[in-house]
């Protein structure tokens, strides 16, 4: 086998496991605190310790596994600081793309929207969070991709990747999803219009909707956070 066979064998056997325990950590198959051991993993999947150990450097850039020098790896509990600066980033970063999108937006751009927000809907109607989370993501692309600044939504996706397992439980246990859908869909009517203030106020009342559950799950998982 040629070293270029070997490194495009060893970099899909990184892809599986990373894509695979990051949907198990997000998805809160694996809960905050569990233990991960790179040696059970490698023979999970049939593969040698080190793409394993490089799947978990991915994970634990992303702020979602804790990798400690002679102590076990862990999946990282939430930080309190970090959704903090998370939402502080967002919504910064979120205003000025939905002010630029609400300046540039089409006919094109209300179809777009339009579209996805149905999707949506239908996601919300099977109780589908996975497909719902994954057209959130969507949504906030399409504003980014109208505000011309579709590098902003690199930096979105890695702010809401911090907070994902959080908005996930606040899904399955809230049942929030139609809460959300509607934020969505009051952005994209605001943006639609040209009216960038309207959207860039609705903005920050859809990222405050995660207070409640953030101090609920706190008080009865604080097991989930960092001490």
């Amino acid at each position: 086998m040629t070293a270029t066979a070997r490194t495009k064998e060893r970099k899909t056997s990184v892809d599986v496991v990373f894509e695979t325990l990051y949907s198990a950590i997000n998805n809160l198959e694996m809960l905050p605190g569990d233990k991960i051991s790179e040696a059970e993993i490698a023979a999970q999947f049939g593969v040698s310790r080190q793409p394993v150990r490089d799947a978990f450097s991915r994970l634990a850039n992303l702020g979602l596994l804790l990798i400690q020098p002679q102590k076990a790896t862990e999946v990282k509990r939430f930080s309190r600081r970090e959704i903090a600066k998370s939402r502080f980033v967002r919504m910064s970063v979120e205003s000025e793309v939905m002010r630029r999108a609400a300046q540039n937006a089409t006919a094109a751009t209300k179809t777009a929207l339009d579209a996805n927000l149905a999707q949506q809907a239908l996601a919300v109607e099977a109780g589908s969070y996975e497909k719902f989370g994954k057209l959130d993501y969507a949504f906030h692309n399409i504003l980014c991709k109208t505000a011309k600044v579709d590098f902003a939504f690199e930096l979105i996706s890695a702010e809401k990747a911090n907070v994902d397992r959080l908005c996930m439980l606040s899904l399955s246990k809230e049942d929030r999803m139609p809460e959300l859908l509607e934020d969505h869909t009051k952005i994209a009517e605001h943006v639609s219009a040209g009216d960038a203030e309207g959207a860039v106020a609705i903005g920050r009342i859809h990222l405050a909707r995660l207070d409640a559950t953030i101090d609920a799950i706190f008080k009865d998982k604080p097991d989930y956070f960092e001490p």
